[in-house]
């Protein structure tokens, strides 16, 4: 009878734990409410250096209700991090105000002030749709879902980085603001924008990852990696996103002394490019360098432009394509028939089996 006495409580407890409304209004809220299976977020403001963590029950609904501001101190961070599975959260059109300015020195996460990165970190499995998101410090998101996910909707808006402040030496403020960093599987990432000055969309490792009607204005452009040692990257479809004044449109990216590591599978279709700085495509193995001598430790195939036509133009002196594979790493035949790059020069292709384009 103990037993089932003690089974019962559990069965109760969990009940209670899910069938309520939990309201947040402080981070003194948070452990009181995060159980609940629907939780209401209100604005406020997250006191410096103290973090916004939610761990959520499973199948909860999230309801932000006003913005939340983090209140600036130099710190590791991340600023939000919020974890659970099969959560619905709603950001509906509110704000994740980072305090950028405090922070930018024109260096990111290559030294000066300390900052706090990612901004946000998700954890959850589900959806996280309709949030606005500004002045992240340096990374905006690190997505790591424990089951399928979907983020739509989200605006990254880091443009006030762009300009030089007192600390950046004439350089934009604004540094390592990269939008999504996905090291993850089973990814949808659809009907975001992101304004920044570093890479849009970094893909480190995981497979089953969709980047669909997204906009990126900016930045670095649409990643592959860096792929580092030990890592997998496969089944990545990249179609219908639009690619505005950025450093290149589309770029695979490997650490020139990575080891055994391996990306496959890798689809473009329908993506437009316009005012690309420096590359319209750039696949280089010899990263941080570009187009350096490369390394071979990672095995990259599959990588193909198809169905709707992939549009780019660059900049008069840039280069409409490079590619620049070590030895034997470079394999298979890559389908590019869907790629149309206008304007600059071309650029250097050590690679051969590359078919369906001409520079």
């Amino acid at each position: 009878m103990l037993l089932k006495f003690t089974s019962l409580l559990g069965f109760l407890a969990v009940a209670s734990a899910t069938d309520c409304v939990g309201v947040i209004r402080s981070l003194t809220d948070v452990a009181a409410n995060q159980n609940c299976s629907t939780v209401n977020i209100y604005g406020f403001t997250v006191p410096p250096g103290q973090p916004f963590n939610i761990n959520l029950a499973q199948g909860a609904t999230v309801n932000l209700k006003g913005d939340i501001h983090f209140g600036n101190l130099s710190w590791a961070g991340p600023m939000f991090t919020i974890s659970g599975k099969n959560i619905i959260f709603k950001g509906n059109g509110h704000i994740f105000n980072g305090g950028g300015p405090f922070y930018w020195d024109g260096l990111g996460s290559n030294g000066g002030t300390i900052k706090p990165r990612p901004m946000m970190k998700i954890k959850i499995s589900g959806r996280f749709t309709n949030v606005k998101v500004v002045n992240s410090p340096a990374q905006t998101f690190s997505v790591g879902n424990p089951g399928p996910l979907t983020i739509s909707g989200v605006y990254i808006d880091n443009s006030q980085g762009d300009r030089p402040n007192a600390q950046s030496n004439g350089l934009p403020a604004g540094h390592n603001t990269d939008g999504f960093d996905c090291s993850t599987m089973d990814l949808a990432i659809e009907d975001c924008n992101v304004k920044n000055q570093d890479d849009c969309l970094a893909i480190n490792k995981g497979s089953n990852i969709t980047f669909t009607n997204n906009q990126c204005r900016g930045g670095h452009g649409i990643s592959i990696g860096s792929i580092s040692a030990n890592v997998s990257v496969s089944n990545i479809v990249i179609s219908n996103n639009v690619i505005t004044d950025n450093d290149q449109a589309l770029r695979i990216k490997m650490k020139v002394d990575a080891t055994n590591s391996t990306v496959t599978n890798i689809t473009y279709s329908g993506n437009t490019a316009s005012g690309c700085r420096d590359f319209g495509v750039l696949i280089d193995q010899s990263y941080p360098s570009i187009l350096a001598a490369p390394g071979s430790g990672v095995l990259l195939s599959d990588v193909n432009f198809v169905g709707k036509t992939n549009v780019i133009h660059v900049n008069n002196d840039a280069d409409r394509v490079a590619v620049n594979c070590g030895a034997g790493a470079c394999l298979g035949t890559w389908d590019w028939s869907s790629l149309k790059v206008t304007g600059g020069i071309p650029g250097p292709v050590t690679y051969n089996g590359i078919s369906g384009y001409i520079q």
